[in-house]
């Protein structure tokens, strides 16, 4: 479930190689994993096609095809571009030769059932031309099912760059790791169902994937002597009179998903909203200046800023007094605003979804959702804060360099209110939890996860922000009793 970058790829197999794994034998592992996923998926009679390139994305092919012909498949390796020119796919190309295997030619008017792209890997080039262009153009024309060897021929490896000539997917099986194209926009879009290949070296990247596994192993467990200070005490800065339900929705989060204690600084009129929703949460109403008080940081666990709140001056110089204090410090909404940010021992968290970031970068939304990983990580590395960039595929980037991408939710979630209730679950998240890069993912997790456990039984379209009152319980409740995310969505 790991991330790397065509440059981080090269780094990984020059190490191997250097530690006595020779790129003949990481090819030959491709090859035999790529067998094993594909022979779940296609039977035996069916028509495949393996289409291989020049390089070493085509002598994963040539391995594979082996594999699927040693074990009954019906499997033509073909390659429409011109025979390979690394040493390691001649390589393999001649052990296939003499295992008495021939190539097949290019007949564009022979029918698969299958075709398995291997033309380019991490290390290909935009934009596409020639023979290849014309292949991937017949492809398209084809009703085949298509697997891509990993990524799909046709988008880049780093960015979410997608050429026009670029073929959609039904799965693409990523060699050792995932590429961060798969997470970027436009280019997921033609990943299909997404899967690693292992092909026996040690992870070296230092970004990946936050599981269910992940979410089980940092999950609080409640002790039986448990009091309302054993899970923090949260200050929400947030709600004004023509926004209560932005504070209301946060309250929500943080008291569903289970912070000992809640404190909301917002105006009376927000008050008597957020009280009907709910009425566990306590309300102060001094200003803000005389909030921040200097046992701030003993007083709360967490402090979480912005819901509902128009951006001024006044803010702004209350965010500042408040970076002073050595507290969590999540900042949403109202509170996403360009500035520097001081050094402090605990975290600032920006929880900007893609339109608020290109304001706080001052590019365009595009180019955020084309560079979403490497923009997110360089936001983060330089200000020494953490980011959550919201949206399909949440990205969530550490000042160390760190960070993971969340896989949960879908477009249910794109709805006013939804990010409001994530900030309570993050500040009810960074209270309870000692380590707070899992406070983050675990929050963005099951954020996420209530979305999907919603569609399993609504339309997208039909949730509601404060619906998270009743799915919170209930997805925490199976999480609680060691549940998978796929038993999760079983029983709901």
């Amino acid at each position: 479930m790991h991330i790397y970058t065509s440059k981080q790829i090269k780094e990984v197999d020059a190490i191997a190689e250097q530690q006595g794994m020779l790129p003949f034998a990481l090819m030959e592992n491709a090859g035999s994993g790529l067998f094993r996923k594909i022979s779940a998926i296609c039977k035996k009679g069916e028509a495949i096609a393996v289409l291989a390139g020049k390089g070493n994305n085509g002598g994963d092919g040539i391995v594979l095809t082996r594999y699927l012909k040693q074990n009954g498949y019906s499997a033509e390796l073909i390659f429409p571009i011109g025979e390979p020119k690394t040493k390691e796919s001649l390589q393999h190309l001649t052990h296939f030769k003499a295992c008495g295997f021939e190539i097949a030619p290019f007949d564009k008017n022979k029918k698969y059932d299958w075709i398995i792209d291997c033309l380019l890997g991490a290390g290909s080039q935009l934009p596409v031309r020639g023979d290849l262009k014309d292949t991937l153009g017949w492809i398209r024309t084809q009703e085949s099912k298509v697997i891509s060897v990993d990524l799909p021929t046709g988008v880049a490896s780093d960015t979410g760059d997608a050429d026009e000539s670029v073929i959609k997917a039904d799965y693409t099986f990523a060699i050792h790791g995932f590429k961060p194209s798969c997470f970027l926009f436009p280019s997921s879009e033609y990943y299909g169902i997404a899967e690693v290949v292992e092909i026996g070296l040690s992870h070296t990247t230092n970004w990946r994937i936050w599981t269910e596994a992940d979410v089980k192993k940092n999950w609080l467990k409640r002790g039986a002597n448990a009091h309302k200070g054993t899970f923090g005490t949260g200050l929400l800065i947030a709600g004004s009179d023509d926004m209560p339900g932005s504070a209301a929705l946060c309250s929500i989060g943080a008291i569903r998903f289970g912070i000992g204690k809640l404190m909301v600084s917002t105006t009376r009129h927000a008050s008597a909203v957020i009280s009907s929703f709910v009425p566990e949460a306590t309300f102060t109403f001094l200003e803000r200046d005389e909030l921040v008080q200097d046992d701030l940081e003993k007083m709360y666990s967490a402090v979480a800023m912005g819901p509902g709140l128009h951006p001024n001056e006044k803010l702004e110089q209350c965010i500042s007094t408040l970076l002073e204090k050595d507290v969590p410090l999540i900042l949403d909404a109202g509170a996403l605003m360009k500035r520097e940010y001081p050094e402090r021992s605990e975290p600032v968290i920006l929880t900007p979804h893609p339109g608020e970031f290109s304001r706080l970068l001052e590019k365009p939304s595009k180019e955020i959702q084309s560079n979403r990983i490497e923009l997110a990580s360089k936001f983060a590395q330089h200000h020494k804060v953490h980011v959550v960039l919201k949206g399909e595929y949440t990205v969530i980037a550490y000042p160390d360099g760190s960070g993971y991408v969340n896989t949960t939710g879908n477009a249910s979630l794109a709805k006013g209110g939804t990010g409001d209730t994530l900030t309570g679950i993050l500040l009810s998240s960074l209270g309870n939890h000692a380590d707070g890069k899992a406070a983050l993912a675990n929050a963005v997790f099951i954020h996420g996860l209530c979305s999907d456990v919603w569609i399993e039984k609504h339309g997208a379209q039909t949730l509601a922000a404060h619906d998270f009152a009743r799915l919170l319980p209930e997805v925490c409740h199976r999480f609680e009793r060691g549940m998978d995310e796929e038993d999760v969505l079983k029983t709901l």
